[in-house]
């Protein structure tokens, strides 16, 4: 018979037995101390693995200067607004007063205003290098105004309309002679402040 299941000695078994089970009581307790120790709580994280191809963007720094809340009103940036001249027509008959206008467009981020009324806006009128006409040279009562501009929709300015003469600062009470017509070519571009446009609308008299 084996001397495990029946030990053999000058004591008693049960001596033995209580001795065995004392042995594997301590084994027992090593080895969860032992996994205690290699799976600890609170250890470290460990470290996230990037895949390949995966890039990890670096913290941005904080912008600097003044931000605005998304869908905050800010002033505009008149470098990021495009101002265009429009016309309601491209060729008028004889008799028809073009009416002349304008577009502007906000390439910003939020929504901004601009001071866009009749006393920072001018409508200038040439053919080739000879400047025709000017709305400023007799405007009568320029009325201020403010346009709210939103982050790429343009926004249609106000209009005036061309009666089709020559004009200049001096001939504001006096009669002035129609311009040439028969198919002529003229231009018009806008200036709102210190904002230009960026192209000229060409269009033709009849």
């Amino acid at each position: 018979m084996s001397t495990f299941r029946t030990p053999v000695g000058p004591q008693s078994s049960r001596v033995y037995w209580r001795r065995r089970l004392f042995l594997a009581l301590g084994l027992v307790a090593v080895i969860i101390i032992v996994i205690l120790i290699v799976n600890r709580p609170g250890g470290s994280t460990p470290a996230a693995t990037q895949t390949p191809g995966s890039t990890t963007s670096p913290l941005s720094a904080a912008p600097t200067g003044p931000t605005a809340a998304p869908g905050e009103t800010v002033s505009c940036d008149p470098t990021m607004v495009t101002l265009e001249p429009t016309t309601d027509a491209a060729a008028y008959d004889a008799g028809i007063a073009p009416v002349l206008s304008f577009a502007l467009t906000s390439r910003m981020t939020n929504p901004c205003t601009i001071s866009a009324g009749s006393d920072q806006q001018e409508f200038i009128i040439t053919s080739g290098s000879d400047r025709i006409w000017s709305s400023k040279d007799c405007q009568v009562d320029p009325v201020a105004a403010t346009a709210t501009l939103l982050p790429g929709v343009p926004l249609a300015g106000s209009s005036v309309t061309w009666d089709r003469t020559r004009s200049a600062k001096d001939t504001c009470e006096t009669d002035r002679p129609q311009v040439d017509a028969s198919g002529a070519t003229y231009r018009v571009e806008v200036n709102i402040g210190d904002l230009d446009s960026v192209t000229q609308q060409p269009f033709l008299l009849n």
